[in-house]
């Protein structure tokens, strides 16, 4: 089976030029493109990101995975959905993806990083 080398579609290009935008001033993140074609974000050695041109999957906790399943935009993902990580597949509110992705970041950023983060987005 042969596997893309990250987005192939129009629509999926979009969404990574989005997604690049949203996490282009996170602190320590890298982006890749997994063994099986997907471009995956990274913080050290942690996933938070995973696109293809059908979607973005994103880490979160089960509490916010199950409030955001009920909005019926978001669904849950095969294999990891169990850990709370949430998929959608075509976002059209991109304040309120900037929003989820920065608190997977978080989730998974070593505490120190998260912190400083959190600390320097704290509204004044």
């Amino acid at each position: 089976m042969e596997h893309h080398m990250g987005m192939a579609t129009p629509e999926g290009k979009r969404m990574l030029e989005q997604v690049q935008h949203i996490c282009k001033d996170l602190p320590e993140v890298t982006e890749l493109i997994d063994g099986h074609g997907h471009n995956t974000f990274k913080v050290r050695d942690k996933s938070f990101i995973i696109m293809s041109d059908r979607g973005i999957t994103f880490k979160s906790d089960l509490e916010n995975q199950e409030l955001l399943v009920q909005t019926g935009r978001f669904f849950v993902p095969k294999y990891i959905g169990h850990r709370g990580w949430v998929s959608i597949r075509n976002p059209q509110d991109w304040e309120e993806m900037k929003v989820l992705l920065h608190e997977a970041y978080v989730r998974a950023a070593p505490k120190t990083i998260a912190k400083r983060f959190i600390e320097a987005n704290r509204v004044k």
